[in-house]
């Protein structure tokens, strides 16, 4: 993988001095995936929804992208259906509707 980016150094920095700071935390999953490191964006996702199932809806619809994106069509599919019922639980219906139209994309 290629050197890591200013940007992904000053985030991770900054995620250093404030751990819990879901902001910097789906930022930096966000950063991770932009310079093609996949494994380590997905796992950044996956912690973020582990750890805020119920208001990381955003994370659900990257994660599920990301996956899709790689031909990882299950996988796609089974994150954006949660994410779904999430987003529906929150009265999120412009991520559901997202969410809904990506899986409709992937059958």
């Amino acid at each position: 993988m290629a050197e890591k980016s200013a940007r992904r150094q000053r985030l991770e920095q900054s995620l250093a001095e404030d751990p819990g700071d879901t902001f910097l935390r789906y930022g930096l999953a966000m950063q991770c995936l932009r310079e093609g490191d996949v494994d380590e964006g997905r796992e950044r996702l996956r912690s973020l929804i582990v750890d805020h199932p119920d208001d990381q809806i955003v994370a659900y619809q990257q994660l599920g992208q990301s996956y899709a994106e790689t031909g990882e069509t299950e996988a796609a599919m089974t994150v954006l259906q949660t994410g779904i019922v999430k987003a529906r639980a929150r009265g999120d219906w412009h991520a559901a509707s997202e969410m809904e139209q990506l899986v409709n994309s992937l059958q």
